[in-house]
């Protein structure tokens, strides 16, 4: 199956894309990819470097004739996330990637591609392995764990890197160069609650909805799709008097928006009709509201085994409450910058079970301020609750610097090649651009990449025709370095 990927072009780029997608390579799970690029430097006898938390930096001299140009860090991150569908069979702790091709997108078999960024650590190792490609003096930086937190530009020491320029590969539009991106952190919330038997006369109930489309919390969140968590827990709220709350299980990543919500109840024989009629009103709302965005999107019950402990009422109340209160998608657009999305946050994940709830946000914003007040915001609606919340994984944003050299280089050479003007723009998402500007804050930064749809959701998938494009805009980048 794969072997129909390594005879697209270029071929050097979509062969090393599909050695790498043979190496699992989840957040925070990174050793085997890390072994395999250290493996791949060694056997082109090129210098290697391990930091202290897992970052791995290859470095290659200048080709003649190049030696006189600025040095470059060429940057994008191993780890991939890792998202299937129910009905997928796939182990992502041993598996390698099943990818197909379908008209002018590479797809992956009911999973993610690992187009992001694995398409970006692709170019790079393309770059590295030739012995055509002009380039001054390189740094390949391979970053872990962008997906979960960016430890891996957090950890990476000032000093490490001897580069004047970094482009950053991880950009999803071809026509676009980065210039800036937000900042974000990671907002939980966590409470307890008593749990007790189910009503008499009751039965067991499983509410499922899924087919949602997902996605990226940060580029795909002005879309307006459905977020599984905030419409269960509509449904919840409808019928929040007729049924008792055994488990609740929707999304999986802070980063992807969530697909599917599963929630297990009990319900009496005496509030059955009721609670039938309530749910048929309220699915039948949400899926009015969504049948443009959504046209996927199931909800649905069915009777299952009488679950054993349920949630006293009076924190069920809270919890659904505090749910609906919390605020989901763009939170304020930039005022500086047209049709940029400033803040916005993801009910991610929730989890309830065994007296146990805990409640997974990403708060992002290009402002400091703006993600500050919108994340307290959420603190206080949790704390209403009687949650405890916890902030952690702050990163910084990007800001843009319209005056930057390199962004001058690839605005000319983009003109030069496509007839036309790039988009120059700032992100509603992460890249690490922000994190390593804070112990490199003279290195001039730029972000690019090919065309990369659904990251974050098995719909991602990549153009080969924007691959294509993008492998020649990097070789003229390279070849078009300012001199020293």
């Amino acid at each position: 199956m794969n072997e129909e990927i390594r005879n697209l072009e270029p071929k050097e780029v979509w062969n090393h894309f599909a050695d790498l997608n043979a190496v699992p390579r989840a957040s925070k799970k990174e050793g085997q990819v890390i072994a395999f690029m250290k493996d791949f430097g060694a056997k082109l006898n090129l210098e290697i470097f391990e930091d202290a938390v897992g970052n791995v930096i290859i470095r290659k001299p200048a080709t003649l004739g190049m030696e006189d140009r600025k040095p470059i860090v060429m940057q994008s991150h191993l780890d991939m996330v890792h998202q299937k569908n129910n009905d997928t069979d796939f182990d992502f702790s041993t598996q390698g990637i099943e990818m197909y091709v379908e008209g002018d997108w590479v797809k992956a078999k009911g999973t993610t591609l690992g187009a992001d960024n694995g398409l970006g650590v692709a170019t790079i190792m393309a770059v590295l392995a030739s012995n055509t490609i002009a380039h001054p003096a390189l740094e390949a930086l391979f970053t872990i764990d962008e997906e979960t937190g960016m430890t891996g530009a957090m950890g990476l020491e000032g000093g490490l890197l001897k580069g004047d320029i970094l482009l950053n590969l991880d950009t999803e539009e071809d026509d676009e160069i980065g210039v800036g991106c937000a900042g974000g952190v990671d907002v939980t919330a966590k409470g307890c609650y008593a749990e007790k038997s189910p009503q008499a006369n009751s039965k067991g109930y499983q509410l499922v909805l899924k087919g949602l489309q997902g996605g990226h919390s940060g580029m795909d969140i002005h879309k307006g799709l459905g977020n599984a968590n905030k419409l269960m827990n509509r449904i919840l709220y409808a019928t929040n008097g007729l049924i008792q709350i055994s488990e609740v299980h929707g999304g999986s990543l802070r980063n992807a928006i969530p697909r599917e919500s599963v929630v297990k109840v009990a319900i009496s024989e005496a509030n059955f009709s009721a609670f039938e009629k309530a749910f048929e009103k309220i699915a039948s709302e949400i899926k009015e509201e969504y049948k443009t965005l959504e046209p996927e999107m199931t909800l649905s019950f069915s009777e299952i085994a009488m679950p054993e402990k349920v949630m006293d009422s009076e924190n069920q109340k809270k919890f659904v409450q505090s749910i609906y209160a919390a605020h989901n998608g763009v939170y304020r657009m930039s005022p500086a910058i047209a049709d940029l999305v400033e803040t916005s946050n993801n009910v991610a994940k929730i989890v309830v079970e065994n007296g146990s709830i805990s409640i997974d946000c990403l708060t992002r914003s290009s402002v400091t301020s703006s993600k500050e007040d919108l994340a307290q915001s959420l603190q206080a609606g949790f704390e209403l609750a009687d949650y405890k919340v916890d902030f952690s994984g702050e990163y910084p944003g990007w800001a843009p610097n319209m005056d930057s050299p390199i962004l001058k280089v690839l605005e000319k050479l983009y003109v030069q090649l496509h007839k036309e003007q790039p988009h120059v723009a700032a992100c509603h998402a992460g890249l690490e651009c922000g994190i390593l500007g804070q112990n490199y804050p003279e290195m001039d930064m730029i972000s690019f990449g090919p065309n990369i749809r659904g990251a974050h959701s098995p719909d991602e998938r990549a153009s080969i025709s924007s691959l294509q494009k993008f492998w020649k805009y990097v070789q003229e980048i390279l070849k078009e370095i300012p001199k020293k």
